[in-house]
């Protein structure tokens, strides 16, 4: 597939992405893949080093209220409305290198690509490096932009690290943000400023595989509700001495609800509405937990998503009738802790329109499709912010060491957002 003038004509784009995505992934191994945890001294470091790259090369470099890093050409620096490309520098535990990673560098190559060939850009463009999209470390996502939009809430700020259990606000506060507008919900971005928000990322499923297809242009990214920790508190039993009758067996009806759920998500399939559903996590107590002991509680987390809010709001309802059902027939108690929402988001039809166009003009074909998972770029668009997305062929899915993005595919996809940038769409 031939590509048009955008797209680089020498290998030095593709040596320099690989040796970004090389270094990056050096300074954050695991036991498997990378990580960087979120408002951690490794988020910083990566950070750093992205802005010591963009500094040698000429960029200008500065860090917002929420210490997330901001990009530009030097003549854009102080532009007051401006185009923001960009994504997130976290990963998931044990995670893949390009999830996030690579919708920062393409920004940054779109920079180092203009400075090099001394083009100006008609509409001012800014690349930003955000903090904590991942929802691994302290189970709300979006937290930088979310936070920049000023609808971070309190809940999610005292939500606690996985690992040290100190709240999200005290992490944010160790690396030097300031938290006092973020706790009074006060943006710590003009929205109105952002003519567009463009994030470029890799596909979390099979679909561009299968087409055969380098990139797509993203139409909607579904929304969520998520409950981190469901308890089921049930009667704790020897397992040979408890009769069914007498049973209240909290992990059975953990099993009840989510088979039902199961039941539900092939029937509204079938009616031709969106749904996904997992449960990623499931515990009884380690201390207690054993093959002759019937469980006295369980905990599991429950992961719903959709592009429609009505078909959320749908689930909430049956969730909540199931729960009550199940806790009559089992004799147990359902215990909710605090939900974490996101809303669905439609992409522009302008940006997308003139994405699809960009991909004609350096020969790709044009294509769209939803996003399954969410990303920061949910948030600008919710906000009002003109957002739009560029999803690159990725195998084995995300938030795994498997990630296998081409770098060809990522230049491609890169190829596409500066062509629109040029401006010839406008």
């Amino acid at each position: 597939m031939t590509l048009g003038r955008t797209f680089p004509t020498d290998n030095a784009e593709l040596i320099l992405a690989n040796e970004w995505f090389s270094a990056i992934a050096a300074m954050s191994p695991d036991k498997e893949g990378v990580s960087r945890p979120a408002y951690s001294s490794k988020e910083t470091e990566v950070l750093g080093f992205l802005a010591a790259q963009a500094r040698n090369a000429g960029l200008t470099v500065t860090f917002d209220a929420g210490q997330n890093a901001i990009f530009s050409l030097p003549e854009d620096a102080n532009a007051e409305k401006y185009v923001l490309v960009g994504s997130h520098v976290d990963s998931v535990p044990m995670g893949g290198n390009f999830d996030g990673l690579a919708g920062v560098l393409a920004g940054l190559l779109c920079l180092f690509r203009a400075k090099s060939t001394n083009i100006h850009f008609p509409r001012p463009v800014k690349v930003i490096a955000m903090r904590g999209e991942e929802s691994a470390w302290f189970g709300p996502c979006y937290i930088a932009s979310k936070a920049l939009m000023g609808v971070l809430s309190g809940t999610e700020l005292g939500s606690p690290h996985k690992s040290d259990g100190r709240p999200l606000a005290e992490h944010m506060a160790d690396i030097g943000i300031k938290m006092d507008p973020i706790q009074a919900s006060t943006p710590l971005l003009n929205k109105d400023d952002i003519l567009e928000y463009i994030e470029l990322h890799i596909e979390q499923g099979p679909l561009l595989i299968g087409k055969d297809m380098p990139a797509a242009v993203v139409s909607a990214i579904r929304g969520n509700f998520r409950h981190k920790k469901i308890r089921c508190i049930g009667e704790g039993g020897h397992s040979g001495a408890v009769p069914r009758a007498f049973r209240k067996d909290p992990v059975l009806a953990m099993a009840d609800l989510l088979s039902r759920l199961d039941e539900s998500w092939l029937t509204i399939l079938q009616k031709g509405d969106d749904l996904v559903l997992t449960s990623g996590i499931v515990s009884t107590d380690p201390a207690k937990h054993a093959m002759s002991r019937i469980p006295d509680e369980v905990a599991f987390s429950l992961d719903i998503r959709s592009q429609s809010q009505r078909v959320l709001d749908s689930m909430t309802d049956l969730i909540s009738g199931e729960m009550a059902n199940i806790a009559l027939e089992r004799r147990v108690e359902f215990k909710l802790d605090d939900v974490i929402s996101t809303a669905p988001a439609l992409m522009n039809d302008s940006v997308v329109r003139n994405l699809e166009a960009a991909m004609a003009r350096i020969g790709l074909e044009p294509t769209t499709m939803a996003s399954g998972g969410g990303h920061d770029a949910a948030v600008f668009a919710n906000a009002g912010v003109p957002t739009a997305m560029i999803f690159v062929r990725n195998q084995n899915g995300s938030h795994n060491p498997n990630e296998a993005m081409e770098t060809e595919d990522f230049l491609a996809g890169t190829s596409i957002i500066y062509e629109h940038l040029l401006g010839a769409n406008l």
